[in-house]
């Protein structure tokens, strides 16, 4: 919806020769642990060896327009600085008039608070780009009574792009088979207008939580045991709050997930994990007022999990699902 809305607010802010400021949250994705950074910084180098997160959502396709966001990441842990390293590049394309485009470098620093918890803190550093396709707007003197827009235009917007600093932090606790976290993104809330006045772009505030409880299925085959991973999400920017509640069921290397995302969607999720691959695909089905109109949205992911040498002693791992 945040995504109709900004467009439909710089079509009707800019009718009649009348400017006025526009907000819109970040892109989100469905399948959250498959693409940990974007979620939470903290998750840089959380599985040690190298990985690779490919991300693509298509959201409302049966809606007139281009409402796609791509992500893809890098991240791994290094003893030489007891912490992980990630690079993250997002790309939002709103309606085929709005791309939002982030590159980020992430450092994590992991803490064994004792010998059963630990705590990984998260630092973000992100070039954000914004920039508009303004051959794709209307304005209000372009209009004809009777053969409608038929004018060229008067108006100019100050500037078709905008790339400014953007920061962000994280912090990720977890045990054996808990996890928890938080994520503060956009801290000093840069000024991404593009028109008169100032558009400071609202910190968003993520908070996630879940667990892994076995399921003893009888088998003396650990690969036939069955997993349940319970989760919650929670996130606000703005005045736009959100909460996710769902479950993921693990059985060897088969994922399934059933999520209802609060006023907006249910989500149908599956996937295969096979080690060194990992392939998700989920599917929203939208629950609001406009669920004939949209489609739905479709969500993949693409994950590549290095194999690297034996682990360091006290090196931990996270225990929470990969989608």
């Amino acid at each position: 919806m945040r995504k109709l809305l900004l467009i439909a607010s710089l079509s009707l802010a800019m009718t009649g020769g009348i400017i006025y400021n526009t907000t819109a949250q970040d892109a989100q994705f469905t399948q959250f642990y498959a693409n940990p950074l974007y979620l939470n910084p903290a998750f840089a180098g959380s599985e040690r060896c190298p990985r690779i997160c490919l991300d693509f959502r298509d959201q409302w396709p049966a809606i007139p327009g281009n409402y796609v966001t791509y992500s893809a990441s890098f991240d791994r842990y290094i003893d030489a600085i007891s912490g992980g390293i990630g690079l993250l590049m997002e790309q939002d394309k709103a309606g085929g008039v709005l791309t939002n485009t982030n590159l980020s470098a992430i450092y994590a620093y992991q803490l064994n608070v004792t010998r059963n918890f630990t705590i990984n803190t998260g630092f973000q550093a992100t070039y954000h780009q914004l920039s508009i396709n303004e051959s794709k707007l209307s304005f209000g003197d372009q209009i004809d009574p009777i053969y409608g827009f038929i004018y060229p235009t008067a108006e100019q917007l100050t500037r078709t792009s905008v790339a400014v600093p953007d920061f962000s932090v994280g912090m990720l606790g977890y045990g054996k088979n808990v996890f928890f976290g938080f994520a503060v993104d956009h801290l000093t809330q840069p000024d991404e207008s593009l028109v008169q006045g100032s558009s400071p772009l609202p910190i968003k505030y993520t908070v996630h939580a879940g667990a892994m409880i076995p399921v003893n299925t009888g088998s003396s085959f650990s690969e036939d045991e069955l997993n349940l991973s319970p989760n919650i999400l929670f996130q606000q920017q703005g005045s736009f709050q959100q909460i996710d509640l769902g479950f993921y069921a693990i059985k060897g290397s088969v994922i399934g997930g059933f999520w209802y995302r609060t006023d907006d969607a249910i989500i149908l999720l599956i996937g295969l994990d096979k080690g060194t691959v990992k392939f998700g695909y989920s599917y929203d089905i939208t629950i609001s007022k406009l669920t004939l109109a949209t489609g739905g949205s479709h969500e993949l992911s693409l994950i590549f999990q290095f194999q690297c040498r034996p682990k360091h002693h006290s090196y931990r791992v996270v225990n929470c699902p990969s989608f």
